[in-house]
C-alpha cells in the first residue's frame, strides 16, 4: 500500500500517508487483493479511461478510526508536509498505553513529543489554510 488520505473531522483536516500492512487494517483487503479485483473487474476497458477508486477505499469514507502516526521531523519540515501512518485501531480500541517518540533523528533541535506535537498542530492549521475544496 501507498495511500494518500484527507483526514478530517469537525474543526481540522490532515493528510495522511498510509503505507504497508496500515492499509490492510484500514480497507480489509491486501493491496494485491484490491488490485486483482480492480483488473478482474475492469477486464478489457481502454487504457484511456480513468482509474476508478477501489470499493474497499471508498467504503471507509464517512468511517472512524484512531490513527497511530509516526512524527519525524520530515513530516514537519518536508515538502509534501504528511503524516505517516504506522497503524489504524477501530473506534473502539483503546490507544496504546505508552506511545514512543518517532525514531527519526531529531538532530540537535532536542524537540520534545510535546514539541512535536505543537509542531505538527501548527502544520495542520496551516494545510488546513492551503487546501482547495474541489
Amino acid at each position: 500500500y501507498l495511500t494518500r488520505i484527507y483526514v478530517y473531522d469537525k474543526t481540522e483536516q490532515a493528510v495522511f500517508v498510509i503505507l504497508g500492512d496500515a492499509g490492510k487494517e484500514l480497507t480489509g483487503k491486501h493491496a494485491s487483493e484490491l488490485v486483482a479485483n480492480y483488473v478482474e473487474a475492469n477486464d478489457g476497458v481502454g487504457a484511456d479511461l480513468y482509474v476508478l477508486v477501489p470499493q474497499a477505499l471508498l467504503d471507509t469514507i464517512g468511517k472512524t478510526h484512531k490513527f497511530i502516526v509516526k512524527v519525524s521531523d520530515h513530516n514537519l519540515t518536508g515538502k509534501t508536509q504528511t503524516i505517516t501512518v504506522t497503524k489504524i485501531l477501530p473506534p473502539e480500541a483503546p490507544l496504546p498505553s505508552t506511545v514512543g517518540v518517532g525514531s527519526g533523528s531529531s538532530g540537535s533541535s532536542g524537540d520534545t513529543a510535546c514539541d512535536k506535537a505543537r509542531k505538527t498542530a501548527e502544520i495542520l492549521r496551516q494545510m488546513k489554510q492551503n487546501v482547495t475544496r474541489v
